[in-house]
């Protein structure tokens, strides 16, 4: 029985050194077209239906009805190979508030490949992935969201999303060209947990100051074998100064978010620094969003963003954004549809 649990434990272990620990790879920028474009500068401008992702006491700083639909793809690296790890991120998502409650839906599939033999040794022994295969690794995570919130007093709001999880991994070996797409084709098996993110905003004029912890329990979805994931605590700050007076779709806000805890990815650990601006101009109808980020473990990694908001109409617009940089914890793009009254 004790051999049995040693060989249990060794055989974990080399799948954890064969793969990147795609776990704790759900980072904050992971969601929010509108929050890339800000570099992630985020918690303390939270004023949409991302609010129930970013910072739930945002949410009752917002109009009246805000609605959005969004899809996007981190990939890192930007055009992967059989000789270097990999991983890519995408992600579709809806969410509807109003400033006492807010409903969302984010799934995200978190896909990672490595070669045979990851030492980076140039020997005999190394095996080349195209005869010998890449290891793959897929990772599925949704969950449906409620958001309340609860404001102390005339400066300070509380906010909660209580949310019900399913995730799954599953890994495999693939001779594919094109290894991080049949990761994509991957299909684990789901586990189903509750968790909670909370937050805090606090208003003094035009200075927001906010707080936000995600995945609370520390949620833990064990499939079977050694694909079980963790999504482990992570806490964000920032703060935002805002020109506007009344309306969310006018004037010029600058805004800085610090990572609290840090994060391991498939391209390293990562605990970011951000800042961000977001301009609108042409009497709301056009907004102008652009930030840059850096990492604040080992290498520093820098990443710069830009974005565009156009409305189509007095309450639809939609977003896109682009983030490009050395931190391929968070370069990629979104576009979304919002709608907002």
């Amino acid at each position: 029985m004790q051999i049995c649990r040693v060989l249990n434990v060794l055989t974990a272990a080399a799948v954890v050194l064969a793969l990147p620990r795609l776990a704790s790879a759900q980072v904050f920028e992971s969601v929010g077209g509108r929050a890339q474009a800000m570099s992630g500068a985020f918690v303390a401008v939270a004023d949409d239906a991302t609010a129930s992702w970013w910072n739930p006491a945002g949410l009752a700083t917002g109009e009246y009805l805000s609605a959005i639909y969004e899809k996007g793809r981190m990939t890192e690296p930007a055009e992967p190979g059989l000789d270097s790890p990999s991983t890519r991120t995408t992600f579709n998502d809806f969410a509807v508030a109003f400033p006492a409650l807010g409903l969302s839906y984010y799934h995200l599939r978190i896909s990672a490949t490595a070669p045979p033999d990851s030492t980076g040794t140039d020997g005999p022994n190394r095996q080349d992935p195209r005869t010998a295969g890449t290891s793959v690794r897929s990772v599925l995570v949704s969950q449906l969201g409620t958001t309340i919130g609860q404001s102390i007093g005339d400066y300070l709001v509380l906010g909660a999303t209580l949310k019900v999880m399913r995730s799954g991994a599953v890994s495999g070996i693939s001779t594919d060209a094109a290894p991080l797409d049949a990761a994509d084709g991957l299909s684990p098996s789901h586990k189903t947990r509750g968790d909670l993110d909370v937050g805090a905003m606090a208003t003094l004029g035009h200075l927001r100051l906010g707080l936000a912890v995600k995945n609370l329990t520390e949620p833990t979805f064990a499939t079977g074998g050694t694909d079980s994931v963790t999504l482990h605590r992570q806490a964000r700050a920032g703060m935002s100064v805002t020109t506007r007076k009344k309306a969310i779709r006018q004037g010029l806000t600058v805004a800085a978010d610090a990572d609290l805890t840090t994060t391991t990815t498939a391209v390293g650990e990562v605990r970011h620094v951000a800042a961000g601006v977001e301009s609108w101009t042409a009497r709301g109808k056009l907004a102008l969003r652009a930030g840059a980020s850096a990492n604040t473990v080992g290498e520093r990694r820098p990443a710069g963003s830009v974005g565009v908001g156009v409305a189509l109409t007095r309450a639809l617009y939609v977003n896109v954004s682009r983030v490009v940089g050395r931190d391929k914890s968070v370069t990629g793009w979104s576009t979304g549809v919002n709608v907002a009254f």
